[in-house]
């Protein structure tokens, strides 16, 4: 069994300014904004919720392709997935644009001023869901406007059965697009901040969303997570991280936990609690495709919080 994610393959680009914005802006001239931050340090990682998505199912053992529009650029990152053992047959290039880059600048304070170009996401459309490639379940994440309605209509049609993650996407949309893409997923999976967004939006509860698919999924960072399914609500408790290095990503391996255990037929406690421990992994390492491990080890940290061992 295998999953398609369609959504973004990007370069993150980011940026320690090593002092704070707030002594760097003065109140009475925002209008006249105008500043320059020097930053010593700066990475380059892979990204983008397509690619960081398959590369933790795949080191779940799980089968999924990331389906997506990519630039010129692109040959380090198809490299890199080259060498991960990750199938890049979903990926099409688009020879006017480049991939899309996100540009993060990042203060002592912790915050953040980020710049986004899409580039050849905006071409998302141009792919379509194949029908015929044996594909069990499908994931939307963010990726060009049209692309993520084109690719529902096409699972849909198709009887493919598919995740909406609309996360940073989900401004895009007005309440009939919303309604209308729910109707069509089996699952949708938003944060705490997305999902209040796609109350006001649609106008329906957080029960009533739930009550429109198999399963809403909900996570509230080191909250946990909860579980909305047959009028049942799954609490999912936090994992505890080693450490707090970088939450950037941690959305993206808690979803590969939710496709690992919807391909395997898991039940949702189990999944939901996987899906953690994925998440806690991910936030002690710098980067979305840097940490790395095995079933044993995941099941480890499942056995330390959890009490059990999975049957992988």
């Amino acid at each position: 069994m295998s999953a398609l994610i369609c959504g973004s393959m990007a370069y993150d680009n980011i940026m320690v300014f090593p002092g704070r914005f707030k002594e760097q802006i003065l109140p009475d001239q925002i209008h006249i904004l105008n500043v320059a931050f020097l930053v010593p340090v700066m990475r380059k990682e892979f990204g983008g919720c397509a690619g960081n998505i398959a590369y933790n199912l795949n080191l779940l053992g799980g089968t999924g392709f990331a389906m997506a529009t990519v630039g010129t650029d692109f040959e380090p990152y198809r490299a890199w997935l080259e060498q991960q053992g990750l199938d890049s047959r979903y990926l099409k290039a688009i020879d006017t644009a480049l991939t899309a880059q996100a540009y993060i600048t990042t203060d002592l304070d912790d915050n953040q001023i980020t710049a986004f170009h899409p580039g050849a996401m905006d071409h998302a459309h141009l792919n379509e869901i194949p029908a015929d490639a044996g594909i069990s379940i499908g994931m939307i994440s963010p990726d060009g406007k049209q692309g993520m309605v084109d690719h529902a209509h096409q699972f849909a049609a198709a009887g493919i059965p598919f995740v909406f993650d609309p996360g940073q996407g989900l401004p895009m949309f007005d309440g009939d697009e919303l309604r209308d893409l729910i109707a069509k997923a089996s699952w949708v999976a938003v944060n705490d901040y997305e999902g209040q967004m796609l109350q006001e939006r649609t106008g329906w509860s957080e029960d009533e969303i739930g009550a429109q698919v198999d399963a809403l999924i909900v996570t509230r960072g080191a909250k946990g997570s909860a579980i909305l399914s047959d009028g049942e609500r799954i609490e999912i408790p936090a994992v505890e991280a080693v450490s707090v290095s970088d939450p950037t990503g941690c959305g993206d391996a808690y979803r590969a936990g939710l496709l690992y255990g919807l391909l395997n037929q898991m039940s949702w406690a189990d999944t939901g609690r996987l899906a953690a421990v994925l998440g806690a992994i991910k936030v002690a390492s710098q980067g979305t495709q840097n940490h790395d491990f095995t079933r044993d080890s995941v099941n480890d940290v499942f056995e330390q919080n959890f009490g059990y061992r999975l049957d992988f």
